[in-house]
């Protein structure tokens, strides 16, 4: 059972574009229209303590350029919590490593070629930098260096972006947390979705009867739903 469950996720994962180890090829682009298209692939022509950016099915994931091709990024890993073995941890991430990491709240911050980030996306550059003022390159670069290493991770609190916009303009914040609130909140305050709770709670006493294990969900969610809107 717990094997089927892996596969399954395993297929999520591959779905949303989560693998690491993936082809070598890398398309550039900057936005917003200050900053033009490059036709040169090349990762020599990004600059040292740029924000990266690969957009995937479901979310982006986030990068700090460090120079040589390389870029450092959070993401979640279960592995250093069982190893300190340097040349184990250091390979490629694989999905059960991810889900892992995500289930145990356990990430870490490590260094991968652009390839390997990017793994055939497109990458968007320094895109945020017209709404709020980025530190100097270096100064991106050494926060992002200093925090090399295992970390804690919150898919909402604690993910890659917040790293990223940490090294990149001194504090930590993720748009797409700001977004998936905004969403819940306008779930919450939505009257159809207090009717759906209340028509839920019906159904259950219906069909199952009136006890403690049926009773109290019945009230509470719709009760609840009701106190946050």
């Amino acid at each position: 059972m717990l094997d089927t469950l892996f596969f399954l996720l395993e297929r999520l994962f591959l779905l949303a574009h989560i693998k690491i180890s993936l082809p070598r090829l890398v398309q550039v682009e900057r936005e917003p229209a200050a900053c033009t298209r490059r036709d040169d692939v090349s990762w020599t022509r990004f600059t040292r303590g740029d924000l990266l950016e690969v957009p995937r099915t479901l979310f982006t994931h986030f990068g700090i350029y460090m120079g040589d091709g390389r870029v450092a990024h959070l993401i979640p890993d279960a592995l250093p919590l069982v190893t300190t073995d340097p040349w184990r941890v250091q390979r490629m991430v694989t999905n059960t490593r991810l889900l892992l990491g995500v289930l145990s709240k356990q990430a870490s911050v490590r260094v991968d070629s652009v390839e390997d980030f990017a793994y055939g996306a497109r990458i968007l550059v320094n895109r945020a930098d017209a709404q709020c003022a980025p530190l100097c390159g270096e100064e991106s670069a050494l926060r992002g260096e200093r925090l090399i290493g295992p970390v804690s991770y919150s898919l909402l609190w604690n993910n890659c972006e917040h790293f990223v916009t940490h090294c990149r303009y001194g504090h930590a914040r993720s748009l797409q947390t700001e977004q998936f609130c905004s969403w819940l909140k306008s779930m919450v305050w939505d009257p159809r979705t207090l009717l759906a709770s209340v028509l839920l709670g019906i159904l259950i006493l219906v069909f199952f009867g009136t006890s403690l294990s049926t009773l109290v969900p019945a009230l509470l969610i719709p009760f609840t739903l009701w106190m946050a809107s």
